[in-house]
């Protein structure tokens, strides 16, 4: 999964950059990206000429945590990628920053300079994505980031991540991406291990298109992509068969 997943990112990079000179790639930060980061990490030190254009972004991030916080998204994403490789840019979403709603605004300025070539990006275990909770997701969200609140399954999935010893350490609201985001995107690779994922997959799958299963936005992306380990397409027909790029 990890090695199919950092394949088709690594190559989508090297086109992208070689066609354009430069690329833009949003990433996700969580334990389920573990095996990807390795993967991909890999590929570019035998290679890292073309990811030294790349612009990288993460698509949220805890409010009232700093970077230095083992538990914030920027903490993790330099640990498993950004301080083993070297990039063009990395843009943190700030979120100690003081007025949330005004980092909004700025992170949002920043995505606004040029297209997001690829996202990187998981599933939650309600069919989030990036904070995209069903009650506050939104397919034509009017902004790019928002402040959200997150929903009891949300922040119990960081308590069954290993991420927070208690639901009560979890924060309650964060940054995040929102849902045009990612259906504007030029690729989107979705990476989603183990069983707890599985009926969010089976959901985004073959579930009803909407809001009750964010994630059902990439059945209406034209260039997405979905890799699952055996544990996560569990609960999918026994005839259903996964296609490898």
């Amino acid at each position: 999964m990890g090695a199919a997943a950092a394949r088709q990112v690594d190559e989508e990079i090297r086109r992208v950059v070689g066609a354009t000179g430069s690329a833009r790639i949003v990433m996700a930060c969580a334990p389920s990206q573990d095996d990807y980061y390795a993967e991909l990490v890999t590929r570019i030190r035998r290679s890292p000429e073309p990811w030294r254009a790349v612009e990288v972004f993460h698509m949220d991030e805890y409010a009232g945590l700093s970077g230095d916080d083992s538990r914030s998204f920027r903490h993790y994403l330099r640990r498993h990628f950004l301080d083993r490789v070297e990039v063009a840019v990395f843009h943190p979403i700030l979120g100690e920053a003081e007025d949330p709603e005004r980092e909004a605004s700025r992170y949002a300025g920043l995505l606004d300079a040029g297209p997001v070539d690829v996202i990187s990006m998981g599933i939650g275990e309600n069919g989030h994505i990036a904070f995209n909770d069903p009650p506050v997701a939104d397919f034509d969200d009017p902004v790019k980031v928002k402040l959200v609140e997150l929903d009891l399954v949300c922040r119990q999935q960081q308590v069954n991540d290993g991420c927070f010893p208690s639901l009560r350490e979890v924060p309650r609201h964060a940054l995040s991406l929102t849902l045009p985001v990612f259906a504007r995107a030029g690729l989107l690779a979705c990476i989603v291990p183990t069983s707890r994922k599985a009926r969010a997959v089976k959901d985004t799958l073959l579930g009803p298109v909407g809001t009750s299963c964010p994630a059902t936005l990439l059945r209406g992306h034209p260039n997405s992509f979905l890799f699952l380990d055996a544990a996560a397409a569990s609960l999918l027909p026994g005839d259903w068969m996964p296609e490898r790029p």
